[in-house]
Formats: structure tokens, C-alpha cells, sequence
């Protein structure tokens, strides 16, 4: 004879079958689109030029403010100081990015595309929008005014999150 709790379902909470599917997760469905898509831009970038993701960044960045500080490249582009760090590092051996001591606090250094990296910029910028619009080619203009406005309420929305669920509140 088989014994009932042997057929049903275990109660604790760690075993129980989660309704959640990775392909169908909100967060893993935005990582897996922007993924694909830096890597499909990537290819307008990387061989040409030899830089990856984070010194494509850090070079828009710089080519869309003029000068700015690791720390606000950071902060404006979502990028962790250390990655910021390490892209300007090669940006800079490259001979791509310069450095300027700010006098007011010798922590930090405004960084800024030298001529070559500004170079570089100008011709990529116009390939970058070119991808783009083939990107949302794929759209039609309803579908884009709405995507602009989703993309919009989730970022303003989930920027509000995370103070809450950094001191553990609840996200709702």
C-alpha cells in the first residue's frame, strides 16, 4: 500500500512548485532584448573599431555631454564604477579619451574625447542611429509611441523600487 504523504505534494514553501517561467519573467524578457540588441549593435562597433560594450558607452557618453566625471559617466549610462573604470582605462590607452585634473577635488579627473575619439564619435553616432531606425523598422507607429511610453513607466516605476526594496520594503 502506498502511503498518502508520499503522494502528495510536499507543503514546505522551498518545494513547492513555483508558477514563476524564466521565458515569460518581465526582468529576463528586457535582459534577453537588450542583450540582443547590444549585441546586434555591437557588430556596427566592435570589429571597426575594436571597443566593446562598456568603452562604446563610456565614448556616447562622453560625445553626447562633452566632459564629464567616471563617476556621472556612471551614473548617466548604469554602468558599475568599475566597469566605467576599466573602459576608460583602455579608451585612454587607445588614446581615445583624455584626462584633466579637477582642481577642486584631486579624487576625480573630468575625462573627454580627445580629436581621435571624437572622431570616432562622429563617425559612429550616424551608424548607431541608422541601426536604430532599422531596429524599429519592425514597428509601426502606434507600437513605437507605446513601446516609448512602456519603456518610460517601467523605468520611472522601477527607479522607485529600488530605494523601497533596498531597505527591504515591499515593492508594491
Amino acid at each position: 500500500m502506498i502511503d498518502d504523504n508520499a503522494q502528495r505534494a510536499p507543503s514546505h514553501p522551498d518545494t513547492v512548485q513555483a508558477a514563476l517561467k524564466l521565458e515569460e519573467f518581465l526582468p529576463h524578457r528586457l535582459n534577453v532584448c537588450a542583450s540582443l540588441v547590444s549585441a546586434a549593435l555591437s557588430k556596427v562597433y566592435a570589429e571597426r573599431y575594436k571597443i566593446g560594450v562598456p568603452e562604446w558607452r563610456v565614448l556616447v557618453m562622453l560625445g553626447q555631454h562633452g566632459m564629464m566625471t567616471a563617476k556621472a559617466v556612471g551614473v548617466h549610462s548604469h554602468m558599475h564604477k568599475t566597469k566605467v573604470s576599466r573602459a576608460v582605462a583602455l579608451l585612454e590607452r587607445r588614446k581615445l579619451v583624455t584626462r584633466r585634473a579637477n582642481r577642486d577635488d584631486l579624487r576625480e579627473a573630468f575625462l573627454s574625447l580627445s580629436p581621435a575619439g571624437r572622431e570616432i564619435y562622429d563617425e559612429l553616432a550616424p551608424l548607431a542611429l541608422d541601426f536604430v531606425r532599422q531596429l524599429m523598422d519592425s514597428l509601426n507607429a502606434d507600437d513605437c509611441a507605446a513601446l516609448n511610453r512602456a519603456l518610460k513607466k517601467l523605468t520611472d516605476r522601477s527607479a522607485q523600487l529600488v530605494p523601497e526594496l533596498a531597505k527591504g520594503g515591499d515593492p508594491r
